[in-house]
């Protein structure tokens, strides 16, 4: 998902959390995919056709439902004359989340890249795997990490880094002999070291060969040894040519992968790990130091945000808390609130059962403040190590200041 901006990412990857959600009592939720060059007029035809066929189903409450779902589609696509540059997908029909009261939902979405498919499916939940792919990271690095002891060979996806094989040799460590014997010895090592090389780059390769979508292949290890082991020429040519760099490693075990990431840093700058790491690390900086530019805490930030003083909001997308709207039919109560699950919410004032008229993921009404004051947003995963300090240590909601206020 090249070039969309990490708020507007996160945003699309929770909407699809809350479709996915949302279960039908029968085959009566409407997936509908769009691509950008498909006749709106050829939909419709297909709608009406859909329509006359789903008058038949026996069960009436199914039946109606699965009707006015299809009218739903066909009253908003009078609007369009095309679809949207990237196409679009309607997700509609009766349906609820667990412990929720079933209603009729209608979402359109316009993805950020374009609808690959045409599609209409009737079923008990939306259809989401090809927006779901969207989210896939497409590019794979090939990660190795050798010397004379072990190997640890992995993968570095979007912000994941995970270890795919760890091998270790029986190649001889330093010896005390001298004369002939040491000779021999020295000769026998570099046999069991060849031996372990060729396993070492014939596992690697074939791993790595495996990846469709290989782009590079970041090698590491501490001293020499890994130079020595490219040079020999013991990876095959296709991944010895995808090699972007060498560098040097305190470890060989999967330790060094995250290690090797953090040397590949000026590598890999566009990778969104390394882009969360530098903007943790300027934050961590901000923290440490006496100029009063780090902030953290809702109450805090979101104060800082309404003065135009937050250069950069740092979220976590681990924030799973929502600004509500509700009303009380037993008492007339209205008002918002924060909470951190929607449902079961009682009236504050005689605490009987609430309508909520409205609902905001919180990280979205703090990306919509920092837009107000053209403050750059940054959304850290909770994969990583820096998105794990900034939700345990800092609540999920952070920031660096433009200038120090009181």
């Amino acid at each position: 998902m090249e070039n969309i901006l990490p708020a507007d990412k996160y945003k699309f990857k929770r909407k699809l959390e809350e479709l996915k959600a949302v279960k039908g009592q029968h085959t009566e939720l409407i997936s509908l995919y769009i691509p950008p060059n498909k006749q709106i007029s050829d939909v419709v035809a297909q709608l009406r056709d859909e329509y006359s066929q789903s008058s038949n189903i026996k069960s009436k409450q199914t039946r109606k439902n699965v009707l006015s779902a299809i009218e739903s589609i066909m009253s908003q696509l009078r609007y369009y004359k095309t679809p949207p540059p990237h196409g679009m997908v309607f997700f509609v029909g009766e349906g609820a989340k667990s412990g929720e009261q079933p209603k009729m939902m209608s979402e359109v979405i316009e993805p950020p890249m374009p609808v690959p498919i045409y599609l209409y499916r009737c079923d008990s939940q939306f259809y989401l795997e090809p927006l779901e792919e969207m989210l896939e990271e497409k590019d794979v690095y090939g990660l190795l990490l050798i010397d004379r002891r072990e190997c640890t060979i992995g993968f570095l996806s979007g912000r994941k880094i995970e270890m795919a094989a760890y091998l270790t040799s029986r190649v001889p460590g330093k010896h005390g002999r001298g004369g002939q014997s040491q000779r021999r010895f020295e000769r026998l090592t570099e046999i069991a070291a060849h031996e372990w090389f060729v396993k070492a780059g014939k596992k690697a390769s074939e791993l790595f060969l495996e990846k469709d979508n290989l782009k590079g292949v970041l090698v590491g290890g501490p001293g020499p040894t890994k130079r020595a082991f490219l040079n020999q020429n013991y990876l095959d040519y296709r991944i010895a040519d995808k090699i972007i760099g060498i560098y040097d490693t305190g470890y060989t075990d999967e330790y060094g992968l995250k290690e090797l990431v953090n040397n590949a840093a000026n590598d890999l700058e566009e990778l969104d790990i390394i882009k969360e790491k530098r903007v943790m690390n300027r934050f961590m900086e901000e923290v440490r130091s006496d100029k009063g530019l780090a902030i953290y805490g809702e109450n805090e930030v979101k104060r800082a945000l309404e003065m135009g003083a937050v250069d950069t909001l740092i979220l976590s997308d681990a924030l799973r808390r929502y600004k509500i709207k509700i009303s009380c039919p037993s008492c007339g109560y209205s008002g918002e609130m924060v909470v951190d699950d929607t449902e079961n919410i009682k009236c504050p004032e005689c605490s009987s059962s609430v309508i909520i008229e409205d609902k905001k993921d919180i990280l979205e009404e703090y990306s919509d403040m920092a837009d107000q004051s053209s403050t750059k947003v940054e959304i850290i995963s909770k994969d990583t190590e820096e998105g794990n300090i900034l939700m345990k240590a800092f609540g999920g909601i952070a920031g660096i200041l433009r200038y120090r206020i009181e």
